[in-house]
């Protein structure tokens, strides 16, 4: 059993390790605009205030005003949610689970076979789906996972507040299969061996 005294030194240990850990990642800006910079200091808060160690895949992360956030090559995000840290968090989070997904190929090809199944016919493009009809099955599995996280960081109540706005904001079908099926959706992500590791 710990000790009254141990047990604090232990919790600041691992609190640096993680911001040790959060503070190695390098953001740069694409276009040094001012929006850009703010949010790059929005996101080193909240870095420094969540623990987003075990969604962290990359190290290297580009702030670009004119871009729709992508993963690859590079992870990038845009200037969008100055004025709302929940989405910014959420948006950073989904981007890096693309990272995760992508490391396990044979099993992200294996559950997006498990929802076809579910879900034989899904939108691609415009705001329901997402560019293609692969991609919106692979959304079906990063925005899980994004939820998931979401619970983690943010709680039940602004997950649902965020899940709700993206919903109705872009891959709307998406979104709102992951709120409507998350327990079929979350079986196949367990069976096929998923969910990161905490």
């Amino acid at each position: 059993m710990l000790t009254k005294t141990l047990r604090p030194v232990l919790v600041l240990l691992a609190l640096s390790r993680v911001a040790a850990a959060q503070a190695s990642l390098d953001i740069t800006l694409k276009h040094g605009t001012p929006a850009e910079a703010r949010t790059r200091e929005q996101l080193e808060r909240l870095l420094a205030t969540y623990n987003v160690s075990p969604w962290i895949y990359t190290k290297t992360i580009v702030i670009d005003e004119q871009a729709i956030p992508f993963s690859h090559p590079v992870l990038t995000i845009h200037t969008r949610h100055l004025r709302d840290d929940e989405l910014l968090l959420s948006t950073f989070v989904h981007e890096e689970l693309h990272w995760f997904l992508a490391a396990r190929q044979e099993a992200t090809d294996q559950a997006i076979g498990d929802l076809r199944k579910l879900f034989p016919t899904v939108p691609a493009g415009g705001t329901a789906g997402a560019r293609d009809e692969y991609s919106t099955y692979l959304h079906l599995l990063d925005c899980y996972l994004e939820q998931q996280a979401d619970v983690e960081l943010l709680g039940e109540l602004k997950t649902k507040q965020v899940m709700d706005f993206w919903a109705t904001d872009h891959y709307t079908w998406v979104y709102q299969t992951v709120i409507s099926r998350s327990q079929d959706i979350g079986r196949i992500m367990r069976d096929r061996g998923l969910i990161p590791a905490r």
